[in-house]
């Protein structure tokens, strides 16, 4: 019997206030604060670009792998799929991202352009099936990229390690954002059933 994983993501916009790119990093106009971060499907809009506006909402999106009893823990990676659809860059409405990938970006703004939003995401230790069985959180991994990209990523490539953990930097009055691609290590040889954990994803700005 195949085991199943699913780690949800969840967006909670960090609320002191808002945000940014790098490979795909744009510098925005100052005005009053703001900040704003959506890591998957969400609200907004039109483009940012073109005046539009961020909305709130989205849902909570899930990246999943199955992993066949016969392959099970023999040390060869899984790749992931996410079940966003958001793949267009909401700066621009550019096919910035591929399916199965989770889009994340956002920006911070501030008359100020001295000060600095961090990007932060908190994992439980483990992946936990119905039985009380578990997977290290520290077995999911991601990959950073964007279509028409060639520098480094604004969120960089990573793995969890359970906690909380810092992930990038958001400079004032820039848009930052990158597709993320998961993949589970399989190191492991565990009892069959789904995994499930949830990561949350946070921006936040002094």
């Amino acid at each position: 019997m195949p085991i199943r994983l699913l780690a949800a993501l969840a967006l909670l916009a960090g609320l002191s206030w808002s945000t940014v790119a790098d490979a795909f990093t744009v510098d925005i106009s100052p005005g009053s604060r703001a900040l704003y971060l959506r890591v998957g499907n969400g609200a907004f809009s039109g483009n940012y670009q073109s005046g539009g506006t961020p909305g709130n909402g989205g849902g909570i999106n899930t990246v999943s792998a199955t992993v066949p009893s016969g392959s099970l823990g023999n040390g060869t990676s899984v790749a992931m799929t996410g079940n966003a659809t958001q793949v267009t860059s909401n700066w621009d409405g550019y096919a910035f991202c591929n399916a199965g990938q989770i889009y994340i970006g956002g920006f911070y703004r501030y008359y100020f352009s001295f000060y600095t939003a961090t990007l932060t995401v908190t994992a439980p230790n483990d992946l936990v099936n119905a039985n009380g069985d578990r997977i290290p959180f520290s077995q999911i991994s991601w990959t950073s990229s964007g279509n028409g990209d060639t520098g480094a990523q604004p969120v960089p490539s990573g793995s969890f390690t359970g906690g909380e953990q810092s992930l990038a930097s958001f400079p004032a009055n820039s848009w930052r954002e990158s597709c993320m691609s998961f993949r589970y290590a399989n190191s492991n040889v565990v009892a069959a059933g789904q995994y499930n954990g949830r990561v949350t994803y946070t921006l936040a700005a002094p």
